[in-house]
């Protein structure tokens, strides 16, 4: 199962399980990159609010000088919040950084836009005087959708998809979207199945993809009765069940290290039966649902267990 792939609704083939990026340690990631692709990896996920599409492209350049082929990687980068009116600018810098003329899979990073303020206090997150977001109330992510079609025309990018989705902000985008977003990339662990959400991409044809696959850094997961019981089952560590339930459920996952033996280890997926997929299911329902990345845009964005 370690080389699964999947089909996006455009035709294209995904891998199962990419390499995430989100946290690396700054110097250690072109490393990370490389090891992956020399270890098996065929998939990367990157950003442009990561902050290190220049280490991900110099990975990527030692493995294809190494003899990897760039059509056999499938690489992922993402729309930040302030580049909504101009993804195509977005993009454009990220290839550059990356050293590609192109990448697999382009998306909207959140949809809350935040506008470019260059005389503001951050240029991924700019504040009012007052603390509060800069947004840009005259601009919808409806619109930067209608953006992203137009990449599809330029080449650089084979398809385009969006992240932290709710179903409420997935209907108004398929009310006028052209194109239907090929994958929709959320947090996704025991602790937050986001059935919702995974029922209607399902329904409409847009692939899940995971990301915090393990919950929080150190997360608790680990210690959760049903993840031990389900790893003994099968003589692996917390780390290879949590990673596995997601390709197990259909999903991309995107386990994220810089760690040559822990990038090895991620990329064994064992099969899960009912059974196992039950008590992995169950954690939530003791526990309660806990969402780890929900960053303060000033917006709802649809999540049930934040809108109460």
């Amino acid at each position: 199962m370690a080389h699964t792939t999947y089909t996006l609704n455009t035709g294209a083939k995904i891998p199962a399980v990419g390499l995430g990026t989100w946290q690396s340690p700054a110097g250690e990631v072109k490393a990370a990159v490389a090891h992956a692709l020399k270890s098996g990896y065929r998939h990367i996920d990157a950003a442009f609010v990561y902050g290190n599409e220049n280490e991900v492209g110099e990975g990527l350049k030692e493995a294809f000088d190494s003899g990897i082929k760039r059509e056999d990687v499938f690489i992922t980068s993402k729309l930040w919040c302030t580049y909504h009116r101009t993804p195509e600018k977005c993009l454009d810098e990220g290839l550059k950084k990356l050293g590609l003329d192109y990448v697999d899979l382009y998306l909207v990073h959140w949809p809350a836009p935040v506008p470019m303020n260059p005389n503001g206090n951050d240029p991924m997150f700019p504040r009012h005087p007052d603390g509060s977001r800069d947004l840009d109330t005259e601009w919808s992510h409806v619109q930067t959708w209608k953006e992203m079609e137009k990449l599809l025309k330029t080449g650089k990018t084979k398809a385009i998809g969006v992240s932290n989705y709710s179903v409420p902000y997935l209907k108004e985008l398929l009310e006028k979207a052209e194109v239907v977003p090929a994958a929709n990339q959320i947090e996704n662990h025991p602790y937050l199945p986001q059935q919702e959400i995974v029922d209607f991409c399902k329904e409409k044809g847009i692939l899940i993809e995971a990301y915090s696959p393990l919950g929080s850094t150190g997360s608790p997961l680990f210690q959760e009765d049903g993840v031990k019981e389900v790893a003994k089952k099968h003589n692996v560590g917390p780390g290879t069940i949590l990673i596995s339930y997601q390709v197990n459920k259909g999903h991309v996952v995107l386990p994220k290290s810089v760690t040559p033996s822990r990038i090895e280890e991620n990329l064994k997926i064992v099969q899960l039966d009912s059974s196992d997929l039950e008590a992995l299911e169950g954690i939530h329902k003791k526990k309660g649902l806990t969402r780890y990345v929900y960053p303060q845009f000033g917006v709802k964005l649809g999540f049930p267990d934040r809108e109460s």
